[in-house]
This record gives C-alpha cells, structure tokens and sequence, in this order.
C-alpha cells in the first residue's frame, strides 16, 4: 500500500492498547509511517475511532508459538515497536526488547508507561490523573476554594505520554542513522510532564508562582487571563498579558484601565475580576466577539465540540474533517514539500491479517493454515 507524507519510509509495529499509544501510533501513520498494530483478537470497525486511522491491523494469537513468531517476524521488519503496557508484560509474552533485537538489532523500541520501567511505583497500576499528581502540574490547576480538578486527559497521557513517547522514537531513528544500532526508549508519563514545567519551576523559584490555586498570573487568577461568562451562558477567553492588549481590552469592553505596575499587582485581583465579571456578563458570547473582531485584545469565544467546524478561523485552514461522517482533527503538523496523504479510515481490529502477515515474508498456504488453527484471529 502506498503511503505519503515525511515518514513515509517507516514501519511502526503498535501492540494494542488504550490511551497515549493509539495517539502516538495515530500521528506517526498521518505522517505516512506504515503502522501495523497488533491486536488480540479481531473486531469490528469503528469509524469513530480515529486512532485508530491510517493504521493496519493483525490480530495474533501471542500464547500461542505460531503467533508469537508471526509477531516477531514482522517486528524483524520494522524500524519500530511501541507499546504501553506495564514493565514485564512484553517479557511474558516473549517479545520482549532482548528477544526482538536479537531478529531486529536497529529496532527501536519505544516503551510508554505512567510510572517508567524503574522506580517503587512501576509495577502498580494507575491512571493519567495518578501520574499527573506527582509531578506538581495537578495541584496547580482549579478552583482556589476547592480540590484540583482533572485537566482531561490532555495533560499527562497525551502531553506528557504521546508526545514523549514520539519524540524519543524519533530521536532514536535519527540516532540509528549514525550508530546504525537500535534501543530502548523509556517514555514514561512522570517524566514527560516536568519536562514541561520549566516556565512554572523558573517563576515559582523566583517568587513569581504560588503554591495557591487561582493566585497566578496563568491559572485563572488574574482578571486579564481567565474565562467570563457571557449573558448566554456560554463564555470567553481573554488573555492579553501585554500592556498594550490590556489596555485594547479595556478600551473595547468599558472595563476599569489599570497601569502595568498595577495589573500585575495580585492585591487588585478579586476585586477587577468581580468587576470585569459583572461587566462580560451584560452581553452574549458573539455579541462580545462582534466587538473585539480584528482586534489584539487577546479573545477568543469558548467554543464546545459541535461549534468546532464553523469557526471561520478553523474553517479556512481545515483544522478538522469529516471522514464517514465522523469529525476529526486533520493531520497535524503540515509540511509543503511531503504533505500528508488522504486519511484511511479506523480499521477493524484484524481487518488486514493476511495482507499484514505478507508484508512479512509469510506464503499464502501458510497463512491459511494459521487462520485454521486460530494463530490468525
């Protein structure tokens, strides 16, 4: 099957699972890699269930010999594995690093886990918010008279899981380049997140962030960097951190003009953003945006899931598109020289079994006999 876009000369195996590596598997193939998950067993298709798009899907048997050394044949002609399964789960199913490298010495293999592969906490079970919580990012976010609450998912699995997890296979396909050698990558989810911290580690050392929620500049407690809502019900976002956007803001809104030193200053807080409160609620939500149209004052409308498409901002670039009637967010990043190719809807798991296991190397009557004697789901 022929393929477009910048890694579009890369085989990615993606063991089956939930969460981080379905995105990271996902993003790779919008980019044209060639991505083969291996599932347990076979399925339905989904057509909603965009990580699964673009991708291949085999679905072996791994307690059985026959599956795992289909698995390992096609992990043999690959650039990469990954999976997210906890430390010790691809040992027991005899596809470990030290078993796939022996067939594929340039595999890397990218490994995405919570906790890591090393520390007290790797072998116990978790979710995105447990991990999120030991990396300081949770305690920041949320009402100052309340519990944190959960940013989606959005920071930890994806932020600090999916991204690291590409970011580290890619780094070690660069590298392979040079050493022609594989490796492991150790993507774990605790370690992502700080990584992403720097800014608020720089301002909490020089006295610039607290420990309080709704107390800093970029959690909700400055009057110029939060949501209000509108006389609708809905909201908006205002952001203008700069003098000058502040004071468009102001401007355009009617709402009480501070100097620089004085917006910063925490002791105005409550009381300009009780006022500013009572000021963005007198109109609705579109109405507010007729007014800052073309402006830098820094506001955008709260838009919910099915207000998305018909934003004109999001329109004409084509942030999202429907395949199947389903409403996806398009490849992302984009490149002018190797652009992405149309996108391929989810497939079931098992849906390409028999042209994934020709991929390779496996005859026609060999694939028969494993569909017979249920290698092949």
């Amino acid at each position: 099957m022929s393929r477009q876009g910048a890694l579009a000369h890369l085989r990615i195996i993606e063991m089956a699972g939930l969460g981080p590596c379905p995105l990271a598997g996902q993003l790779l193939a919008d980019l044209g890699a060639e991505v083969i998950v291996i599932d347990r067993a076979s399925g339905r298709p989904d057509p909603a269930d965009v990580n699964r798009r673009n991708k291949l899907s085999v679905a072996l048997n791994l307690k059985s010999d026959a599956g795992r050394e289909a698995a390992l044949r096609l992990i043999a002609s690959a650039d990469a594995l990954i999976e997210g399964f906890r430390p010790g789960v691809m040992e027991r199913l005899g596809l470990g690093p030290e078993a796939c490298m022996a067939r594929n010495p340039g595999l890397v293999f990218g490994r995405m886990t919570g906790w890591g592969q090393t520390g007290p906490l790797a072998p116990r079970a978790g979710h995105d918010l447990n991990y999120m919580a030991i990396t300081g990012s949770l305690a920041a976010i949320g009402p100052a008279d309340g519990p944190p609450l959960p940013p989606l998912n959005l920071v930890a699995d994806y932020g600090g899981g999916s991204m690291f997890l590409i970011f580290g296979v890619l780094a070690a396909l660069l590298e392979r380049g040079v050493s022609g050698k594989g490796q492991v990558v150790d993507a774990a989810i605790v370690d992502g997140v700080p990584a992403m911290m720097g800014v608020f580690h720089w301002m909490f050392h020089t006295g610039d962030w607290t420990t309080q929620r709704q107390n800093n500049m970029l959690d909700g407690g400055a009057p110029y960097y939060r949501c209000y809502e509108t006389a609708d019900g809905k909201a908006i976002s205002v952001g203008p951190i700069e003098p000058q956007f502040f004071a468009e803001l102001c401007e355009k809104a009617g709402l009480e003009h501070v100097p620089p030193h004085e917006q910063v200053n925490k002791a105005n807080w409550p009381r300009l953003s009780s006022a500013y409160a009572d000021v963005f609620r007198r109109r609705t939500r579109d109405e507010w945006m007729e007014i800052f149209e073309g402006s830098d004052a820094c506001v955008a409308p709260v838009l919910t899931l099915n207000e998305l498409e018909a934003h004109p901002h999001n329109a004409a670039r084509g942030i999202y598109v429907r395949q199947n009637g389903v409403m996806q967010a398009a490849p992302a990043p984009r490149f002018d020289r190797t652009p992405s190719g149309p996108l391929r809807p989810p497939q079931a798991a098992g849906a390409n079994s028999a042209d994934v296991l020709r991929l390779a190397g496996f005859a026609d009557d060999d694939i028969a006999a494993m569909q017979a004697d249920g290698t092949i789901y």
